[in-house]
Order: C-alpha cells, then structure tokens, then sequence
C-alpha cells in the first residue's frame, strides 16, 4: 500500500519563515522533508517558489481562505483576496490542491450557514479547475457544535460538497470537537486527501462554542506525537491507502519548533507511517 507523503504546514514556522524564508526551507530539508503546505502565499507567490526551489522542496497543498471575505486565525486576521488571485498564486507555486484552512464558528451553527459554506466552495472548485486545481477543506472544532437532524454540521458538509471537494482532517481539533478519529477518517474515504498530524492534550471545552473564552495559539497544550491523547496511528492506519499527505503542525510548538518538527517527521517516517 502506497504511504502518504510526509509535509508540514508553514504556519508552524510562520516567525521563522518570515524572517528567514530560505534558512528556514534548508532547515526543513535537512530534516529530510520533501513537501510543505504553504501558508499565507498569495501575496508572494515568485518569493516564495524560488525559496522552495532553492531548497528542492515543493508544495503540493497550500492554505488559503477561499470562502470568507477576512480570515480570522487564533492569533490575527488576514484580508482575503478573489479565488481567481489565488488560484494563479497557487499556479506559480505549482501546487495542485487549495485548501480554506478557516470558516468562524457562527457559520457553522445553522443549516443556512453550512449551506452556503457548502455552494461557496463548490463555486470555488468549478473556478480551480480552469487552473488545473483543486480545493479543500481544513476543519478546526467548530464545526462539530451544532447537529441538524441527527448530523453534524460537519457531516452535513461533507454530504452536501461536491465530490471533487477534498478534505483535510486535523485530528488534534477532530478531538477537540468529540470526534472519534479514527472513525471519521474511515468515513471520508477516498474525500480525504490529507490529515494533519498533531497531537497534544485537547482542551476540555470546544473553545469554539458560543460563550467559550477567548484562545489563542499560546493557550493550546500540543505535544509531540505519541506524547498527547490524539489517536494518531490509528488515525492514520484508518485511512491506508487514501491519505496522499501527512502533514506536520503546531499551532503551538512545545519547544524549538524545528527539533519538535524533527520528532515528527521521525515519528511519521521512521514508524512507517509516511513516506
């Protein structure tokens, strides 16, 4: 069976990729990644493809807010551009997969919401594919708060996108919304082109739900695999043969976050679990 391919997710170094863009990428190629999921790229496309060329990386998905007019993070918000600006942006990169990393918490609460959440990114992969692209989802735990007629919203979104739509599954915030991981990973099958690998102690609360305090990135216990309570190898073990990419991030690096994405790549790699 074909392993997924082992990536990360730049936002794990965004201070470091920004101030060091080509120091930062001959690190992780050190580290022997192959792959990276670009984050916030579409202002600098032409930069960012020659620090990745430089480094013989390549970034086969990227993240990149495709249904929201300003893309709320954890620690900011970043305006968002036209699909079409992004999707020539992701061209020049050469990537072959967009995904929204990001939809607020109150669009998920109704039908109506999740609707157009869903008519959104359907529009938006017609317009990819006149860039030879595709797109996709990335969950963070918001989506899992509310149910309609015994589906969650999530649920409701996955039955009502095209099947072109791919998914990406962060399994620390699946946890964090009272997924069970694994099963969900079986249940998107062949929907699921990428998982994030993170692990951690998810917190007590949805910190998403309405009335939840505010977080930031800095309040999240994330561990290196093997060291928190994300089901990580059965994760991955449920979705053998599907997955194409595994890819690393912290939204909170417990450490020096290169020797934290050390641990696991060798995690990944070294278990057998990516390639």
């Amino acid at each position: 069976m074909t392993l997924p391919i082992a990536s990360v997710q730049l936002y794990t170094l965004a201070k470091q990729f920004t101030e060091d863009p080509n120091g930062s990428l001959d690190k992780l190629a050190a580290i022997g990644l192959k792959h990276v999921e670009a984050f916030d790229f579409v202002g600098r496309p032409t930069q960012i493809r020659a620090a990745l060329d430089a480094s013989g990386l390549s970034s086969p998905t990227g993240h990149a807010p495709l249904l929201s007019d300003e893309l709320w993070t954890p620690d900011g918000s970043i305006p968002t551009p036209a699909p079409e600006v992004v999707f020539e942006a992701a061209a020049t990169l050469g990537m072959k997969t967009v995904i929204d990393p990001m939809v607020p918490a109150d669009r998920w609460l109704t039908e109506e919401g999740v609707a157009d959440i869903a008519d959104r990114l359907n529009a938006a992969a017609e317009v990819a594919a006149t860039f030879g692209l595709s797109v996709g989802y990335h969950n963070h735990a918001q989506e899992f708060i509310a149910s309609f007629d015994g589906q969650t919203a999530y649920e409701r979104f996955i039955a009502t996108t095209d099947p072109r739509v791919q998914i990406e599954l962060d399994l620390f915030w699946a946890l964090t919304g009272g997924q069970d991981g694994p099963d969900l990973v079986s249940k998107l099958g062949s929907r699921l082109v990428a998982v994030h690998v993170k692990d951690g102690i998810a917190p007590a609360e949805n910190p998403f739900a309405p009335g939840a305090a505010a977080f930031g990135s800095e309040t999240l216990d994330q561990r290196r695999p093997g060291e928190g309570n994300v089901p990580l190898v059965e994760s991955l073990a449920a979705g053998e043969g599907a997955i194409q990419y595994a890819v690393i991030e912290y939204d909170n690096a417990p450490g020096d976050v290169f020797a934290d994405i050390q641990a696991s790549y060798d995690f990944l790699v070294k278990g057998g679990y990516a390639a």
